[in-house]
């Protein structure tokens, strides 16, 4: 019994060596098979796993699967985590967000297109509901008078010629007074904005960016000073289609002298683009103040116009003298696409509002400030196109024999 019991002993043992032997050899052949399995195939990315939406940014995942149902939420996983490099990881191969769309705006470059709204406009947009339901009609056209509160009476009439169907009416106010518009019905849908003791140019430069007016297919940028009894802007509209005129104005009638002849009515036809001037002032019929000429009192831009004249407004010269001179830039042929408007006119008053903003210094009065400053302008503002046509003809000349 006792040499059986010792035999069983030894073999159990020697069973036991065996078995974990066994368990090593296999644990190590198959840490070896699974080495070389592993560099045998590419590496496995964590887009081919089907993740549950759980683990990713809730928020990003409920927007973008309300919108387009169809992405898989791998791909979405993909998108967020080459946005998110790894804690830490600050080497040069590190996932880069980097978008480059030429159509993309400065500033908009790692912005995928479909989001970015370029354009926007003065529409008026309610606090609640839905924004497609915020503006029934949408004004085509836009019209903008730089004020002051004792022009109110004669604002007040020229305002109610402009449908607030066709028209988004803008105020620029030069002397601070605002709420006092409100006893005027239409104010309240009025865009106001307020800057004390400046001109029309200061505000479109910096208020009527081409961005901000894009949706409107004219926008008229006129002074508080004119009577508008004989003009009706639906008919002045069809003309200027009619004749082409991606810049105009409508012909002039004053109780002064008229600077420019060319703004004058003529009692016969509906649109002019030339006039006869004193001898001397056009060395080409073609050219201001002859033709391609508008005075900057009530012009009236196409969008596509505007956005170009929109650049010429220099940032620092705020009363425009000059300005109608070098409007020719925008379009072409100018001499073609500017003129005059001679059925729709209106009587300019010459009432000296901005003047009575200046202040007296030097032994000046304060209009006779304002003034003198008007003609330094032009003299600057020539100055200036005169030096950048120059450098541009040089370079161009240069980049030519080159």
């Amino acid at each position: 019994m006792a040499n059986r019991t010792d035999n069983s002993s030894r073999c159990s043992n020697g069973k036991k060596t065996n078995d974990g032997m066994r368990l090593v050899i296999a644990t190590f052949v198959g840490i070896v098979i699974g080495f070389f399995v592993g560099i045998s195939f590419p590496t496995l990315s964590l887009t081919k796993l089907n993740f549950p939406s759980s683990i990713l940014p809730s928020v990003d995942i409920a927007y973008v699967e309300d919108e387009t149902p169809e992405t898989p939420s791998e791909t979405l996983l993909h998108t967020w985590s080459s946005r998110s490099p790894l804690h830490g990881d600050n080497s040069s191969d590190a996932p880069q967000w980097k978008i480059w769309v030429p159509s993309n705006p400065r500033g908009a470059e790692m912005l995928t297109p479909g989001i970015i709204a370029s354009e926007s406009d003065y529409y008026l947009r309610r606090l609640w509901g839905l924004p497609e339901e915020d503006v029934p009609v949408k004004p085509k056209y836009l019209i903008a008078f730089t004020v002051g509160f004792g022009q109110k009476v004669n604002v007040d009439a020229c305002v109610k010629k402009f449908s607030e169907e066709d028209f988004t009416i803008v105020l620029f106010h030069y002397d601070g007074r605002t709420t006092e518009w409100d006893e005027f019905e239409w104010s309240t849908r009025a865009i106001h904005v307020s800057v004390p003791k400046q001109t029309k140019w200061w505000y479109a430069k910096r208020f009527l960016h081409p961005d901000i007016v894009a949706p409107y297919d004219y926008v008229f940028i006129w002074d508080e000073d004119l009577s508008l009894e004989n003009f009706d802007v639906q008919e002045y509209i069809r003309l200027i289609k009619k004749h082409g005129l991606e810049i105009s104005q409508p012909a002039v009638e004053s109780k002064k002298k008229i600077t420019w002849e060319i703004t004058k009515r003529k009692t016969k036809g509906e649109v002019h683009k030339d006039a006869k001037e004193k001898p001397g002032r056009c060395n080409d019929p073609h050219l201001p103040p002859c033709a391609a000429f508008i005075e900057i009192m009530a012009p009236v831009f196409s969008r596509d116009a505007w956005r170009c004249v929109w650049h010429l407004i220099q940032n620092d010269l705020v009363h425009g003298w000059g300005l109608d001179f070098a409007l020719r830039k925008c379009v072409e042929p100018a001499h073609e696409k500017i003129g005059v408007v001679d059925s729709q006119w209106i009587i300019h008053q010459s009432l000296p509002s901005l003047g009575s903003q200046g202040e007296a210094q030097d032994g000046k009065a304060g209009w006779q400030g304002v003034r003198d400053r008007c003609k330094r302008e032009w003299t600057m503002f020539q100055s200036r196109m005169a030096s950048s046509e120059k450098k541009y003809l040089k370079e161009l000349a240069n980049s030519t024999i080159h």
